[in-house]
């Protein structure tokens, strides 16, 4: 994928900006707070529908502004034109894609794919299962279009139950729940599976080069029950007594998690903060990857404030590496990357400046 124009307006500090990317590496330098981040997420906004820095209701929207928008033009490896256009206003949205009005924001999602590595990311590892699920999710929903439907079954049937196990009322209704909810959940965990064992072959590949230490990784899914010993059916059964006391749904797919193991190195909780974040940007290009091998098109891969994540010698490894993929890379900082001097190729670099965005221009 190849963004070939892109307008923001009312996104924090940005109030009206349009950028003409350029193949391969774009830099965006600036001081703190001068609004290159912001670049990110307007284009992270498109391709997850939310921001990584929080809700859109949170202070995304510039102050005194009804609502921020963002419109990217970008072309594909086939040589496909697509446009799509977002108006969030905090509370309501109104999107367009390709000139007609999307009803989900799953449709922006999956047309624009964007992996972006920041400073957050290392929740990725250290953080709760939310995280994980949502990251394995994420590449499942890319390549498996079954696996959005079949996620929506289980979510109303878990709401379904949970509501009769809260309110103790019309628990003959549980069996039906019950069944729906095994059904489901069985064929999202098949996928995660699948999908799983395919990032496992790109980690494979990618922990030696990023995170040497390791000496390989094994990356394992905890489905959200004993699924060795029982089918989810079972298991919901078995669990329904201190479901009612618990007043929710304590096993399945909504309670799976990857169990990590780096073969050379202490468990996740025992990394440093900078083998952390190698880990996460491992799984992360890892991801895109795998939907670039899946996909026949390489995602748009996001770099937010490399020079402070990373140190000179992880990211001359990083930016190495990122020069063998045929993929467009978004990266911010203060300055150019501390990594990028020697035989990098050259860049299309931006200066952010209170808002305001120049460039391209040729780098010092």
């Amino acid at each position: 994928m190849l963004i070939r124009r892109l307008q923001i307006q009312a996104l924090r500090r940005l109030n009206q900006v349009e950028l003409a990317l350029q193949p391969g590496f774009n830099l965006l330098l600036g001081d703190n707070g001068s609004g290159k981040t912001s670049v990110l997420e307007a284009v992270h906004l498109i391709g997850h529908a939310r921001s990584f820095r929080g809700r859109v209701r949170d202070g995304l929207v510039r102050q005194g502004q009804p609502a921020l928008s963002v419109f990217v033009e970008w072309e594909r490896a086939d040589g496909g034109c697509h446009r799509a256009g977002l108006r969030h206003s905090g509370q309501d949205w109104r999107a367009r894609l390709d000139g007609r009005d999307v009803q989900q924001l799953g449709e922006l999602c999956r047309a624009l794919v964007v992996v972006t590595f920041e400073p957050g990311s290392h929740a990725l590892v250290e953080g709760g299962g939310e995280m994980r699920r949502r990251y394995l999710d994420w590449s499942v929903f890319h390549v498996e279009h079954e696996f959005l439907p079949v996620w929506r079954r289980y979510a109303r049937a878990l709401k379904q139950r949970n509501i009769l196990l809260r309110h103790r009322q019309g628990l003959e209704q549980l069996d039906a729940w019950e069944q729906e909810l095994a059904q489901a959940g069985t064929a999202i965990t098949q996928m995660r599976s699948a999908c799983l064992a395919e990032l496992q072959s790109q980690l494979d590949h990618l922990v030696p080069r990023l995170l040497p230490a390791a000496g390989g990784i094994d990356i394992e899914l905890y489905p959200g029950w004993r699924q060795q010993m029982q089918s989810l059916e079972d298991a919901l059964l078995l669990a329904r007594e201190r479901d009612l006391a618990l007043g929710h749904t304590s096993v399945g797919p909504h309670r799976a998690d990857l169990r990590i193991r780096l073969r050379d190195l202490p468990g996740r909780e025992g990394l440093s903060r900078g083998q952390t974040k190698q880990l996460a940007l491992a799984l992360l290009l890892a991801q895109a990857a795998h939907l670039a091998q899946v996909r026949g098109d390489w995602p748009i891969l996001q770099l937010d404030d490399l020079g402070s994540e990373l140190d000179r010698a992880h990211q001359q490894r990083v930016l190495e590496l990122l020069q063998t993929y045929d993929a467009q890379v978004l990266v911010t900082g203060t300055e150019l990357p501390a990594g990028w001097r020697g035989s990098l190729p050259a860049a299309a670099v931006f200066h952010v400046e209170q808002g305001q965005i120049a460039g391209p221009i040729a780098p010092d």
